[in-house]
């Protein structure tokens, strides 16, 4: 019987896996500004359920970490966010998915008020429906001269209705509800006009327009501007009287921080403030 012959060839090597890079990416640099970066150029940065859970776990570990100073939302490639991921929702066609889904989207939206730290959106390409709600709830937006944005679900038969909720909170009602009902884009300078953002710059000017807006957060006390942010939103949703009244309260109990107490005694002595560096900080 004629032995097998036996190969010398080298056996194969197992390639080591490749490893996926994140959905959503972090960086967090020396002053504490936050950059989470979305991460899906490949679907234009379309919010998967896995990009929204990433979100959330972001804004969850951002709300308990006193050196955040400040948030800056951005996107990779050409889109900022298509919105909710199309193909993924169709895929599972049923209610209580829909149901979740959605409650998922607005849980996350929420986490962005909810942050004691201001939240920028950087817009650097086209956001619509749940991109552009996106946009809207964050508390800041600058986009580049190139940025448009729609809500346009209606177009494909669904009717943004989440999306309207934090338009209808930011810019004039019937101009809302125009974009809702037609579902056509508006420029980065007509978003201004209508206050969706606040500043439109050239391309080349993109970073740095980003840069003075958190640079100047970031030079304020920190427990100054969380408990502003907080008040703002809490006192939209109270009747002029009751917004007073709260206004009142909060600005007594700022006022009893150590970083007031500084700043006026600083303006008073004509002085630069030296902001404590711990506070009783949200």
């Amino acid at each position: 019987m004629k032995a097998p012959s036996v190969s010398t060839e080298p056996a194969p090597v197992a390639k080591p896996q490749e490893r996926e890079e994140p959905i959503v990416l972090r960086s967090q640099d020396l002053r504490g500004v936050v950059t989470l970066t979305l991460n899906r150029p490949h679907a234009f940065n379309a919010l998967s359920e896995a990009m929204l859970a990433a979100m959330q776990r972001e804004f969850d570990a951002i709300a308990e970490d006193k050196s955040v100073r400040a948030v800056v939302v951005a996107a990779e490639g050409k889109a900022f966010c298509a919105g909710h991921d199309l193909k993924e929702m169709r895929a599972k066609p049923s209610l209580e998915y829909y149901e979740r889904l959605f409650s998922q989207c607005s849980e996350m939206m929420l986490g962005i008020q909810r942050l004691p730290v201001p939240v920028i959106a950087r817009v650097q390409g086209v956001a619509t429906a749940a991109g552009c709600q996106l946009v809207a709830m964050c508390d800041l937006a600058v986009a580049a001269s190139t940025a448009k944005f729609a809500v346009s679900g209606v177009n494909l038969g669904l009717f943004c209705s989440a999306p309207g909720v934090a338009l209808s909170r930011n810019i004039l009602r019937k101009v809302a509800f125009e974009m809702l009902v037609t579902g056509e884009f508006i420029s980065a300078e007509e978003a201004k006009v209508r206050g969706l953002i606040n500043r439109v710059v050239e391309p080349e000017q993109f970073d740095a327009e980003v840069e003075k807006i958190v640079a100047a957060i970031i030079a304020k006390p920190r427990i100054a501007v969380a408990m502003g942010k907080e008040f703002f939103y809490r006192q939209i949703e109270l009747g002029i009287a009751s917004a007073y009244e709260a206004a009142a309260q909060t600005m007594a109990c700022n006022m009893m921080d150590e970083a007031a107490l500084e700043g006026v005694q600083a303006f008073i002595d004509k002085r630069p403030a030296s902001w404590p560096k711990h506070t009783k900080s949200p």
